[in-house]
């Protein structure tokens, strides 16, 4: 790689199992003193694409799960498949809530971005607790610190809905550029400016072969 910082977006859904299977490998990516890591939130699990989390809906999922935990090694509890897949009431299957989050996180203390995104995840696949909840979102951010943050998603003011917004339909508008057809996927910005989309499963293998994706080889 050459001595300049190299942009690289992040397309992601906080409720996207297999952006959850990515996370080591984003992590890794937004240490590496080369790479200036963008997260952009797709919203592809909110509005339309929200939906109740019934029977047929939790089974899919829970078997999508063991096919990601298999080949990632990121682990899935029983709590989680407890509490949110088999929960007797149902529930919903909405990353608008914790997408929101992210913004207001994004917006108050930005370097706090990812980590807040890793304890979402860990909150929802080993803990069990529903991040489709504003309240149970609020609470995270107020335990990791992030006071304002929790204040303005339980209360959202016009400037976070419209920069929420704005980074949603920005990603939106990458992916359908690039032909993205879901998430995770990696956008590198290059030195002349044209983007290249690297799909989600570049993120699956070694670290030592992603960087040699993002670099051309």
């Amino acid at each position: 790689m050459s001595s300049r910082l190299l942009p690289i977006t992040y397309l992601f859904d906080p409720l996207c199992g297999w952006c959850y299977g990515a996370a080591p490998q984003i992590e890794r990516l937004a240490q590496h003193p080369g790479i200036e890591l963008t997260l952009a939130p797709t919203g592809l699990f909110a509005g339309a694409g929200a939906r109740p989390m019934d029977a047929r809906f939790a089974a899919y999922a829970w078997s999508n799960d063991q096919r990601i935990q298999q080949l990632t090694g990121q682990p899935f509890s029983e709590r989680y498949r407890e509490a949110l897949l088999n929960h007797p009431a149902g529930g919903r299957f909405d990353s608008g809530p914790s997408s929101l989050a992210l913004t207001a996180v994004q917006l108050s203390a930005p370097v706090q971005e990812l980590a807040t995104l890793k304890r979402m995840q860990g909150a929802r696949y080993l803990q069990g607790l529903d991040t489709s909840d504003t309240t149970v979102l609020a609470q995270l951010l107020r335990d990791a610190a992030l006071p304002e943050a929790a204040e303005r998603l339980l209360a959202p003011d016009a400037a976070l809905l419209d920069a929420h917004e704005l980074r949603v339909q920005q990603a939106q508008a990458l992916m359908r550029k690039l032909g993205a057809q879901g998430v995770p996927g990696l956008v590198l910005t290059q030195a002349d400016g044209q983007q290249r989309l690297l799909r989600g499963d570049v993120l699956y293998g070694r670290f030592e072969a992603l960087l040699a994706q993002l670099a051309g080889r």
